[in-house]
């Protein structure tokens, strides 16, 4: 499976979320006054979103659209403390 974008990308997520950045958008998901309820409503726009670029069938809105759901389902796992890897050690499982 590549990950190595994943990768990256939890590593910036992690990295804001240990190193608070003035201006970040991940820093102001994960600090936001509505707690977790502010990174899952998004997960729950970005779904919308991407459940509509589906029905229209345009392909490069749908990966723009899934794009942005990953990214909002990463944040939001790391506001739960669950992790990239936990999540791909459940993909690797359940392929076996």
């Amino acid at each position: 499976m590549k990950t190595e974008a994943l990768d990256e990308l939890w590593a910036v997520i992690e990295d804001r979320a240990t190193n608070p950045q003035e201006g970040s958008y991940v820093c102001s998901l994960l600090t936001h006054r509505k707690g977790i309820d502010k990174p899952l409503e998004k997960v729950g726009e970005e779904a919308t979103e991407f459940i509509l670029a589906v029905k229209n069938g345009d392909p490069d809105r749908i990966a723009n659209e899934a794009a942005d759901l990953l990214f909002h389902v990463l944040v939001a796992l790391r506001a739960t403390g669950v992790g990239l890897d936990d999540v791909l050690a459940v993909l690797d499982a359940r392929r076996q």
